[in-house]
């Protein structure tokens, strides 16, 4: 029931996104558009200039949802999130890395965001791997590698030109803005893959969140299988960094508002995926006409919400202990 609550949702800011702009469209043009049966000039505003955009809301929402599941069920912790473990972080290091070495093209940007997401992973993986790993232990040192590269970011963008500094801060800001369906290519690809194999360890995952165990004794390699949702959630993460840079938070709330409009015990992908889609939408949505003629990036929205949904959740967990 909450999965389809949430997918009308999407279904529903969709088609009020396509409608809303410069020139507001009535729901018959939006639907007559989308099957080339309004005139030329509505068909282009909607399937070129609206409708990539609302798509890459939906689809890196969806990715960032799943990347956040996967961290709170491994770290068993609703701080588990690659906002929080720093590797949004790791991926913008490695994509102002390629700002500063190449061109700046999308291409060389998304791999220095993956590349960079992913070396962030398992170094955090590694320093806090103690005969297996910590929930508790993976967050701390997440937050520590974090802290350490911003200073490096930060070193980076002042040593850097002006023009790469100003494309860095661009970047950073996260944003939706001008994306296309060329510039989303790649991401899409790796998310594509990354989502196709998450139903494969989905009820590994479940199992682990009962404790390593339980899971080793029902037939879980415990340390293979952590590693593998370690490395499609990253690439989830670095993706959707390397389509829109670092958006804050959509993964960090979308699995716990998930799990309570579903009441689930565990931390549902499905569901979790759905909610980072109506969150990003929504906010990108908001980032458009909020201050309009002006756009915002959605990334400003997104932690101005997020950073109020840290605060009650911070206190939440404080009243626990």
């Amino acid at each position: 029931m909450g999965c389809c609550l949430l997918a009308a949702v999407c279904v529903l800011m969709s088609l009020t996104a396509l409608g809303s702009g410069a020139l507001e469209l009535p729901f018959s043009q939006v639907m007559a558009a989308l099957f080339g049966k309004a005139p030329a000039n509505v068909v282009l505003i909607v399937t070129q200039w609206r409708l990539p955009r609302v798509a890459m809301a939906l689809i890196l929402g969806a990715a960032l949802g799943v990347a956040g599941a996967v961290f709170q069920s491994l770290t068993r912790n609703p701080l588990g999130s690659p906002d929080i473990i720093g590797f949004n972080t790791g991926a913008y290091s490695g994509a102002l890395l390629m700002i500063m070495l190449t061109d700046g093209s999308q291409n060389y940007i998304a791999l220095g965001a993956v590349a960079g997401g992913l070396l962030a992973g398992m170094t955090v993986y590694l320093l806090a791997w103690r005969q297996g790993i910590q929930g508790f232990r993976l967050i701390i040192v997440g937050i520590a590698i974090s802290a350490m590269l911003s200073a490096a970011n930060n070193w980076m963008i002042i040593s850097a030109s002006l023009a790469s500094a100003m494309s860095a801060a661009l970047w950073m800001a996260g944003s939706l803005n001008g994306i296309t369906w060329h510039k989303g290519v790649p991401s899409i690809a790796l998310i594509a893959i990354a989502l196709v194999l998450m139903p494969v360890f989905n009820r590994r995952m479940q199992l682990l969140e009962m404790g390593d165990d339980a899971a080793t004794a029902l037939g879980v390699n415990t340390g293979q299988t952590r590693l593998a949702l370690m490395v499609l959630g990253i690439t989830l993460t670095a993706a959707v960094a390397a389509a829109a840079g670092p958006i804050s938070f959509i993964a960090l709330a979308a699995p716990q508002l998930a799990r309570r409009l579903t009441q689930s015990a565990g931390v549902p992908l499905l569901a979790s995926a759905l909610m980072g889609a109506a969150l990003l939408l929504c906010a990108d949505v908001v980032a458009q006409h909020l201050f309009s003629p002006n756009q915002l990036p959605v990334g400003v929205v997104t932690i101005s919400i997020g950073g109020l949904y840290l605060i009650w959740l911070l206190i939440r967990e404080s009243r626990r202990l």
